[in-house]
């Protein structure tokens, strides 16, 4: 399962050894200001949408999503579990240029999604 980090002004996801061969990476790090919405989904599996480059099974999503037409979105989501849906402004996050800046959501498996939710949303200042 992939690890979200919340510091002061960065969100941080870190994936597994398996993950990040899928992702195409080992983490990715976007600014709390490119943050423009976090909310809590039960089901995750269900918000990847589009074209995909990663792995695909009834129980697990990992890597990019929506790769042909957008929104381009970073997965790491498993069934049965609860996470986050967040979205991301791409200019705030580097506008394209890298990593950080190439998605315009990030989808993830957590197992405490209102406690993250509050802690993004109180790095960018907004209520959650």
């Amino acid at each position: 399962m992939a690890v979200v980090k919340v510091t002061k002004d960065r969100l941080t996801v870190e994936f597994s050894g398996r993950e990040s061969m899928w992702a195409r990476m080992d983490s990715v790090t976007v600014p709390l200001a490119a943050v423009r919405e976090v909310r809590c989904v039960d089901r995750p599996l269900r918000e990847a949408r589009g074209a995909r480059k990663g792995y695909q099974s009834a129980f697990t999503k990992i890597g990019v999503w929506g790769v042909f037409t957008g929104p381009r979105q970073l997965v790491s989501a498993r069934r049965g579990e609860p996470g986050l849906h967040i979205r991301l402004d791409k200019a705030a996050a580097g506008g394209g240029a890298g990593e950080c800046g190439e998605f315009d959501e990030i989808i993830v498996s957590v197992a405490d999604p209102a406690g993250l939710a509050e802690q993004i949303a109180h790095g960018t200042g907004k209520a959650a």
